[in-house]
């Protein structure tokens, strides 16, 4: 097959908007380093664009007709996004889904404590890591705290260059010869990703201890919790956990008002500190965390609100989990887009039953929009070049993904892989195939499979990116631009049944 370079076939109005695009999407990496910080800036950004809340609607019982701009939101984490087009919806759907969760590590529900002198957080890691990757370097604190009485706290440390910034330890070298015998994936252990957030030992004079309840104090309200809690706990057991955690427990709750037990209800993001960046003396990249699947999640979204005059509804849905198996109530393996799309059917002129919901399924038509394993010249053994990704060579299609012997694999149709080829054509798209790595070497999976199950047709296509997974991910921004295009194109043209 032909290949073609994006950043050779473009002209200088292109240009232009290859970079206006790519600093828009670096801005919303930078805002959307969790789940719901996805979520917010996108329902930010479609409201703009006149998108109403479902919710809104079905409360007032409005009718939906053409060009109709909707969306509704699932536990602050996952999304759908519709523009209602001239056919009925049991016509089929035109769907851009792609997932807005990145590997991290997060914070356990009973995390704070001691160990000689530093105060630490205890974490899991989520999703396929390299645990030695996030080791030694600035990380970040995002996310929320949700206490007894409701009250949400959002908390976001690290990113300010005023903040501060956290860090998991590593060992120095000249200590290191066993450590460095071991294979990687032993290198580090998941229960040392423990993060150190604080050194400094919690320290009141005796006579304010004494006054600490009463109105003349001069102690801070997390000063008075720390003492009240180290009370407790001495009565309790005899012994106390070390002043460097009460010190923290004193600055949480001076600072955002938690208490320690509040962890309970939190969920708490640890991720790489810091901006996304351009790349190479050229600024033809960009290197930053959660290209996966963000680089793929935000061209989907701008493409729905830059699409015209459709034929056929179209869907963009953004989702959570995908990176631990789809799974939960706010993954792609949850109903709730199948619910979302029954209530629009509802408030349209057709309604909704059982049938047509069936029909609408079936009838439709998706682009997984996940990133691909670009081609790293440093790691070429790895894959097959011929069905390999190429940054620089626009949007990437990937006809199965699975591993080895396509176990685990949604195989895209041959006539959807034509529609497809036809429509781009139509408006200079520039795309690629590939296969993730050698047949043997591995592989992985996407949301595709899952929406498969309707009998819909559904390909993966997306962004190829180096350095899949670490903290630190880069792609080429002419790919980026060139997805946006190739995601128009395809809600604008795409009218495929299955016959």
């Amino acid at each position: 097959m032909n290949r073609k370079n994006v950043w050779a076939n473009y002209n200088a109005t292109q240009l232009k908007a290859v970079d206006k695009f790519a600093e828009d999407y670096k801005k919303f990496l930078d805002n959307s380093k969790t789940e719901r910080e996805a979520i917010d800036t996108i329902v930010n950004e479609i409201e703009e664009a006149g998108y109403r809340e479902l919710n809104t609607l079905i409360g007032t019982k409005t009718k939906l007709k053409k060009g109709d701009k909707v969306y509704s939101v699932w536990m602050n984490k996952s999304i759908a996004i519709f523009q209602i087009g001239s056919d009925p919806i049991e016509a089929g759907l035109n769907i851009l889904g792609a997932h807005i969760d990145s590997p991290r590590l997060d914070v356990k529900q009973n995390p704070l404590y001691e160990d000689n002198g530093f105060a630490y957080l205890d974490t899991h890691y989520y999703g396929g890591i390299k645990k030695y990757q996030y080791v030694a370097m600035p990380l970040a604190i995002h996310g929320v705290v949700v206490k007894k009485d409701g009250t949400t706290v959002q908390l976001n440390v690290g990113e300010d260059e005023d903040d501060p910034v956290f860090f998991v330890s590593d060992l120095l070298i000249h200590l290191a010869a066993d450590q460095m015998s071991k294979k990687a994936s032993n290198v580090i252990e998941g229960e040392a990703l423990d993060l150190i957030v604080g050194h400094r030992p919690f320290v009141v004079e005796s006579k304010e201890k004494e006054k600490a309840e009463k109105a003349d104090s001069k102690l801070s309200a997390g000063e008075k919790y720390a003492i009240a809690a180290e009370k407790e706990e001495k009565a309790e057991s005899g012994k106390l956990s070390g002043a460097v955690r009460r010190g923290v427990v004193a600055l949480l709750n001076d600072l955002y008002g938690i208490e320690e037990e509040d962890f309970i209800s939190a969920e708490l993001e640890i991720v790489p500190a810091g901006k996304a960046r351009d790349a190479g003396f050229d600024r033809s990249m960009i290197l930053g965390y959660g290209h996966d699947d963000r680089v793929c999640a935000y061209p989907s979204m701008r493409a729905i609100l830059e699409a015209k005059n459709l034929k056929r509804t179209a869907c963009c849905i953004l989702v959570d989990k995908e990176e631990i198996g789809s799974v939960g109530a706010t993954g792609m393996r949850s109903h709730f887009f199948e619910n979302a799309v029954a209530e629009l059917m509802n408030l349209t002129k057709e309604g909704y039953n059982d049938l047509s919901l069936r029909r609408c399924l079936a009838n439709s038509c998706m682009l997984s929009s996940d990133v691909s394993a670009g081609f790293d010249p440093t790691y070429a053994s790895s894959f097959e070049k011929k069905n390999a990704a190429f940054l620089g060579e626009g949007l990437v299609f990937n006809k199965f993904t699975g591993s080895r012997g396509k176990s685990g694999s949604n195989d895209a149709n041959a006539e959807f892989i034509a529609e497809i080829r036809r429509a781009f054509e139509k408006d200079g798209i520039i795309y690629q195939t590939a296969e993730l790595g050698k047949v043997d070497v591995g592989g992985g999976g996407t949301i595709a499979y899952i929406l498969a199950l309707y009998g819909m047709n559904v390909i993966d296509s997306g962004v190829a990116v180096l350095n899949m997974h670490a903290p630190w991910e880069a792609i080429d921004k002419a790919d980026l631009y060139e997805a946006k295009r190739g995601y128009v194109s395809f809600l604008q043209n795409i009218d495929f049944r299955n016959e």
